[in-house]
This record gives structure tokens, sequence and C-alpha cells, in this order.
């Protein structure tokens, strides 16, 4: 019996992986309304991000690499929708 491992999408570039590994993991998703990404701010969802990383970085990338990129990502993600912010 033939048992295949589900691979994630073709993603061309380091952020655009990293903004899916996130997701995967639950630690960022989307306004509903504008589409921007929130950070839920879930320290579990962080840790299952990063062992995701870690075991299973891009190709040619290293862990430290991979591990670097989603760091720089959740600093660059708030909480908040910037447009919902505003409307207020």
């Amino acid at each position: 019996m033939l048992i295949t491992k589900e691979r994630r999408p073709a993603i061309r570039t380091l952020r655009g992986w990293a903004i899916d590994v996130l997701q995967e993991a639950g630690a960022i998703h989307e306004c509903q309304e504008h589409g921007w990404a929130k950070d839920r701010t879930d320290p579990h969802a962080r840790v299952r991000a990063f062992e995701i990383a870690r075991r299973d970085p891009p190709a040619g990338i290293s862990s430290e690499c991979a591990i670097a990129e989603l760091r720089d990502m959740l600093d660059s993600i708030g909480d908040t929708c910037p447009e919902c912010s505003a409307e207020q």
C-alpha cells in the first residue's frame, strides 16, 4: 500500500511561506472585512509555527533562517486591523 505525505503548496517567497505557516499553526488570521493579517497572540500557536519551521523549512533554507523569518513576520503584524481601527 502506497502512503503519501501531504505537502504544502509551493510558495514563491520566504515571506509567503512564513505567512502560510503562521496561518496553518493558528498564530495569525485575516480580518474578515479588510483582509489584513492579525496576530492571535496565542503562545501555543506560535510554538507550533516555530516547530513547523524547525522541522520542515522551505527547500534550500536553513531552519534558523526560517525561524528568523517567522519572527520578522510576527513582529510586523499587529493584533488589530489598521482599517478597522481607522473606522472607529
